[in-house]
């Protein structure tokens, strides 16, 4: 059995290390380096978020659109590094365990050894009466007496060197007590920190998306009619819209624009509610829509009544909410309108895709290009 010292530094260990939430392998200083990437990664991603690198808040639609997904982004990498860190620290607890029973084993094995050479030393050297030590010293010629007190070396040898490794096994206990120390308190600050940071990053998307529908409301965007409050029109949404079939985009999923009656996929409607204010600048009108998103049923009706001029349905990007047909000037090719809008279109993300330009002829359809508009 291992001596009550031990049992107590065991039970020590093994309690820390079945403790509350998980940690990374490691020390203080590899525990912080397990994390370095991850951090830096998160804190790259979400730095800028919270309040901007130069303190300037996000001026236009493109911009609030963009710090709410960064954000978001970055609340998904810090959720991840916490999962890699919890899983790679189940890994240590049992690789501690391992160590902790094998010390214990190692424990039971030394006492095993210790005791009959230690009970002969013991009574070796304690008999008041030195009887004991008559047996090594009784008469007889050298080589005998020479051959006795060499044994009564050897047994002391032996008593030596099994409490030598008692001591070291001690040692070793206490370093193993002292890393699982340091590994849970360089846990619980890292998963602090982490906290800390995630729950700003909820909080800092939370203020953007609000903000943003606040500046469409004020554009005229009837948020409220036609979908489910504002979450149309969170852009942090738009990974669900993604899960839905071509033309079959719920209503909640889409943002109304400010033309009445028309709809979006969130990212495609913020960028096009920023285009149109350039567009109404230049031109002093919004731009007039004929056409938005359409759903399963309206692109069949209208592939059966336009034949070669509408795709197939369930091939539309008009079902994935990502394109519109304009008019007002701009459907008439290399119209002032048209031209402007193919000058000035990609700086939000949208374009007048190759194929419109022939294959069929269309120039008024417009579509949203999410990679474009993912680098704006």
């Amino acid at each position: 059995m291992p001596s009550p010292r031990s049992a107590t530094l065991i039970a020590v260990v093994t309690a820390m290390t079945s403790l509350a939430v998980s940690a990374p392998y490691g020390t203080a200083a590899a525990a912080s380096a397990d994390v370095t990437t991850a951090e830096a990664r998160t804190e790259a991603a979400g730095g800028s978020a919270r309040t901007g690198e130069l303190g300037k808040e996000p001026a236009t639609l493109t911009e609030l659109r963009r710090e709410a997904q960064k954000a978001y982004k970055s609340i998904e990498d810090a959720n991840r590094a916490l999962v890699a860190r919890q899983k790679k620290f189940g890994a240590v607890e049992k690789e501690l365990a391992t160590k902790l029973e094998g010390l214990q084993k190692a424990t039971a094995e030394l006492n095993e050894l210790r005791k009959p050479l230690s009970d002969l030393v013991s009574s070796t050297y304690q008999d008041p009466s030195l009887d004991g030590l008559s047996p090594f010293f009784r008469a007889g010629g050298g080589t005998s007496t020479l051959r006795r007190i060499a044994d009564l070396d050897h047994l002391v040898a032996g008593r030596n060197n099994v409490l030598g490794g008692a001591i070291k096994l001690l040692e070793r206990q206490q370093q193993l007590a002292q890393e699982a120390q340091e590994l849970r308190a360089a846990s619980l600050l890292q998963e602090a920190q982490l906290s800390a940071q995630v729950t700003a990053l909820r909080k800092r998307s939370s203020t953007l998306v609000r903000s943003l529908t606040r500046a469409l409301i004020k554009l005229g965007v009837k948020i409220g009619e036609g979908t489910q409050g504002a979450g149309g029109c969170d852009p942090t949404r738009i990974t669900q819209a993604e899960e839905y079939p071509n033309g079959l985009l719920p209503k909640n999923i889409l943002c109304p624009l400010p033309q009445a009656g028309e709809t979006l996929r969130a990212d495609a409607a913020i960028a096009f509610a920023d285009l149109n204010i350039a567009y109404k600048k230049r031109f002093g009108t919004s731009m007039c829509i004929s056409d938005s998103y359409r759903n399963l049923s309206e692109q069949q009706s209208i592939y059966y009544r336009r034949p070669g001029f509408a795709a197939t349905p369930g091939k539309s990007n008009h079902g994935l909410g990502l394109a519109v047909d304009l008019c007002g000037g701009v459907q008439n090719f290399r119209s002032v309108q048209f031209n402007w809008l193919e000058a000035n279109s990609k700086r939000y993300g949208w374009m007048h895709p190759d194929w419109a330009y022939h294959s069929p002829f269309e120039p008024w359809h417009w579509e949203y290009d999410p990679k474009l508009g993912s680098l704006l």
